[in-house]
């Protein structure tokens, strides 16, 4: 049975993917700080960063497939903390990816919608990237290493949803956090974008590993929308009231913020041979799985952070 190997498994794309890819594969995560607590699946508590641990966990584990999910992912702490989102997002890619080739194993490496400034929007693969945020601009650093590493290399820019282990990772899970409790959100109007539900994802990833498929791959859905009219869509699926969010422009941040990340997925369609899913089924999709307990098993996943072995 192919066997894979996921960084940041404790993440919101990486514990969904873990869980999907269970059913027809063996998994091994690899979780930094937030341990998990019986999810099902192989887990090593390590930081990647030390002294000689990537090369380490693939020696050890021994995988077919490497997908590296690991990253600092907020904008706003990439840019308190750039040397280390330099590290971890942009050079422990490039090196994974570099003795991946050695192994003869296959690479994923999931980039981000955040290496285009979001001026025009409507980005395909083949238009160039302009990051505006550190964040953006260490995924885009990656992006070139993994490439330079790898001569198979598979890239996928997203922008996903769900439900995570720590019900904070996602914009779904604010909006649900703040609207069940009966309180006032802002919801931004003038940022677009395209994400899909990170389930869909995770099966998109692992159809195109399957496939053997490499380059780039904008992993998105079939439509757009505005963050306010996202937060209104699944107030309304689930019975939120709506009124609760304020229709609001993006004032200064932290992290520089791109207003237009709208993105093509036809290439993606194509080798998929369909249409992907657009953001309503992705917030039907959500809500079945917060029906069915799913949400909960999630959450039932957390552990105590424990200091990090070697």
């Amino acid at each position: 049975m192919t066997r894979i190997l996921i960084t940041g498994a404790s993440g919101l794309l990486g514990i969904n993917l873990a869980l999907e890819a269970l059913k027809d594969y063996e998994v091994v995560g690899v979780v930094h700080r937030q341990r998990l607590q019986e999810p099902g699946f192989e887990f090593i508590e390590t930081d990647l960063l030390g002294p000689n641990a990537a090369n380490r966990v693939l020696d050890e584990t021994k995988p077919d497939w490497v997908v590296n999910c690991a990253a600092v992912a907020s904008l706003d702490a990439c840019e308190q903390q750039p040397e280390l989102a330099q590290r971890l997002n942009a050079q422990l890619p490039g090196h994974l990816a570099k003795e991946a080739a050695k192994r003869g194993l296959r690479f994923l490496q999931v980039s981000t919608d955040a290496v285009f400034d979001g001026v025009k929007g409507g980005y395909e693969e083949e238009d160039s990237p302009a990051p505006i945020s550190v964040y953006g601009r260490t995924k885009r650093l990656a992006e070139l290493a993994v490439k330079a590493a790898h001569p198979h290399v598979l890239i996928v820019r997203p922008n996903f949803f769900g439900w995570s282990i720590n019900g904070q990772r996602s914009l779904a899970e604010f909006f649900y956090n703040n609207l069940s409790a009966g309180k006032s959100v802002p919801g931004y109007v003038d940022r677009i974008f395209c994400p899909l539900l990170v389930t869909d994802l995770a099966d998109i990833i692992l159809e195109l590993l399957e496939k053997d498929l490499r380059g780039v791959h904008h992993a998105v859905s079939s439509d757009h929308l505005s963050k306010y009219e996202f937060g209104v869509a699944l107030a309304n699926r689930f019975g939120f009231d709506s009124g609760l969010i304020v229709p609001a422009t993006t004032g200064e941040t932290t992290a520089p913020r791109a207003f237009n990340l709208t993105l093509r997925n036809t290439r993606l369609s194509k080798a998929m041979g369909r249409r992907l899913p657009t953001i309503a089924d992705g917030i039907e999709k959500l809500h079945a799985q917060f029906q069915s307990g799913y949400r909960d098993r999630l959450r039932s996943m957390t552990a105590a952070p424990v200091a990090v072995k070697g």
